[in-house]
This record gives structure tokens, C-alpha cells and sequence, in this order.
């Protein structure tokens, strides 16, 4: 570590987020990064994120180029559940109005191969609120009572999503670039279930973890997305209407234990409860670059007024080791 580089931890009670600042402004960070694979690579595992702050990042490409020193290829956003438009090759954060607040996530943890890291970079961060605050995946697993732990482990988490246009992400967005032929062929590979409903209207079933193993650390870390996929994370207000207009079996998507069985409200509720105790929240700056352990730490957005400009990128690539 140089003098122009100050290293500490953002949470030292949790022993999370490893934060390191430029001490002026025209660090480059990519010469710095090159530098300092090693500690920011052995930091990401034992703090479970790191941020960097200060840095000489004024726009994408830079940012582009950092996430490269690590030798990394940059994902492709497929089989996406959200929308996002590319930018260069990096993607836009979730494009969700502002109003709305994310709930917290390990990213296409609804499936069983995610991405190793996730890069965020603050282009332009909201006057007020945007914040991508963060949770420990293993606290969050050890908080959920064993109970439910023990129910979701040994079923698994079954998403059930139904593709159509004017409501939720069309097919299209989820599979870019691919006809109705390579659409079946990437799920056949994958294990996920295709219906072609009609023309246009696709539905999907995969039953996937509901924890997994840390490749790293060896420990285990809550990894699904039952509490965002279920019917009850929407408003009750839009849960009535869309119940009112379709079956349960038409939502655009939504979640149950892996044999089928309705997962309950009540064990919902302590799962949130779970990401609620563990959640951590930083205010951003402009130029802030986040790199995050997908396994390690889930992430979500909360409201924000006023402009904000959050790109993100992938790297790497981590098949499930079901629990």
C-alpha cells in the first residue's frame, strides 16, 4: 500500500466492507488496482466488499478498464429479471422508478450460476437517498430461524416466470439476442423448464438452492431470491389487482418451495427480518467504485430523488453447490 492510499474498514463492528480512499484526486485507478490485485482480492474475501473512493474515475470506460486489470471476463446480463439497458460494456443498475426500493439480493441468486463479483459505479449519486446498501449472506443464513433454514435447504426455492409483452420483462430482454430455438436450447442446458404459452408469452420453471457453499471461505451463505419473486413482495394494492386480472399461475413471477408447496408469509417475513438486522447502508460519492463477493454479501437499492447514475458490470462465474 502506498502513501497516497489510505486503507480501513467501513463497518470494523461487522468486519465488513474494506474501504480504501485516494489521498488525492488524480490516482489513477487502474494503475493503482494493477498494483494491489493481491490485497484487493484477499480484502473482497475477508470483508466481503471493497470500496473505492477518490479515485480519477470520470466515466464509464475507466471504469470498464478497471474491472479488467483483474483479468476477469465481463458478463453478459442473460436470462436478466429486471430491465437494464447496456452502456459500452457495462449495464445500467436495475431501471425501477425511483419511488421504489429494491429488496435486498444476492444477484440471479433465482437461478444456479451467478456471477463471482459484482462492480458498481456511482457516475452520479442522488441528492437525496439511491443508497446500494449491503448484508453478510452468512448472518442473514445464520439469523433465519433453522426451521424454515431446514425447510427451504431441503426442498429448494421453485421460480415460476411468465414472459409477456406489456407486463413484467418480455422474453426478448431476458434472452437478448436469442430466437424462440436458442431460448429452449439455453434452458435445456441450464435444467429450467420451457412452456411456450403462445406466440409471444413464454413461462419458465427452475428450482434451484436455497443456500450454497462459499468457494472460498467454506461457509454457507443464504443464496435465493424466494422473499423477492413471491407474490407477497409486491404491494397489496398491485397483489390484489394482478390476482384480479390472472391466476397465481400467470403473475409475472413468483416463488414456492421446490416440491410445489406454497412458501408462507410468515416465513417470508423472517427471512426480510434476517436482511433487515444485517443490512449496513454508506452514502455514495460521485466516482465511488463498489466491488462486491456476490456470495458473500446481498445488495438492494433503496428510493432516491433527483439524478442518479448507477453502472454495473459482472465477472466470473459460480455453479450452485445445492443446500
Amino acid at each position: 500500500m502506498d502513501g497516497d492510499v489510505k486503507e480501513s474498514v467501513m463497518f470494523p463492528d461487522r468486519g465488513r466492507v474494506a474501504l480504501f480512499e485516494a489521498a488525492a484526486p488524480d490516482v489513477s485507478p487502474v494503475k493503482w488496482a494493477s498494483a494491489n490485485t493481491d490485497l484487493l482480492t484477499e480484502q473482497l474475501a475477508a470483508k466481503g466488499a471493497c470500496l473505492l473512493r477518490g479515485f480519477d474515475i470520470p466515466d464509464a470506460s475507466v471504469f470498464s478498464e478497471l474491472v479488467r486489470v483483474f483479468g476477469q471476463q465481463l458478463e453478459d446480463y442473460i436470462y436478466r429479471s429486471t430491465p437494464r439497458s447496456k452502456v459500452g460494456d457495462v449495464y445500467t443498475s436495475t431501471e425501477y422508478p425511483a419511488s421504489e426500493v429494491i429488496p435486498m439480493h444476492n444477484e440471479m441468486a433465482y437461478t444456479t450460476s451467478w456471477p463471482e463479483r459484482l462492480w458498481f459505479y456511482s457516475q452520479k449519486s442522488a441528492p437525496v437517498g439511491g443508497q446500494t446498501p449491503l448484508a453478510d449472506s452468512r448472518a442473514v443464513h445464520a439469523r433465519i430461524p433453522a426451521p424454515i433454514r431446514e425447510r427451504f435447504e431441503r426442498h429448494g426455492v421453485r421460480y415460476v416466470r411468465n414472459y409477456r409483452s406489456g407486463l413484467g420483462v418480455p422474453w426478448q430482454e431476458t434472452f437478448p439476442d436469442m430466437d424462440r430455438a436458442e431460448v429452449d436450447r439455453f434452458c435445456r442446458v441450464r435444467g429450467i423448464v420451457v412452456e411456450w404459452l403462445d406466440e409471444d408469452t413464454l413461462r419458465t420453471t427452475e428450482t434451484c438452492q436455497a443456500s450454497t457453499t462459499h468457494p472460498v471461505t467454506g461457509e454457507t451463505v443464504w443464496m435465493n431470491q424466494a422473499h423477492l419473486f413471491h407474490v407477497s413482495s409486491l404491494n397489496p394494492l398491485t397483489r390484489e389487482a394482478l390476482l384480479d386480472l390472472m391466476d397465481e399461475q400467470d403473475l409475472p413471477r413468483n416463488a414456492y418451495l421446490g416440491d410445489g408447496t406454497p412458501i408462507s408469509d410468515a416465513d417470508l417475513s423472517e427471512i426480510r427480518a434476517a436482511f433487515e438486522a444485517e443490512t449496513v447502508t454508506f452514502q455514495w460519492h460521485d466516482g465511488d467504485v463498489l466491488i462486491v463477493d456476490n456470495l458473500a454479501m446481498a445488495h438492494g437499492r433503496f428510493s432516491y430523488e433527483g439524478e442518479r447514475k448507477l453502472l454495473v458490470a459482472m465477472t466470473g462465474s459460480i455453479g450452485s453447490s445445492r443446500n
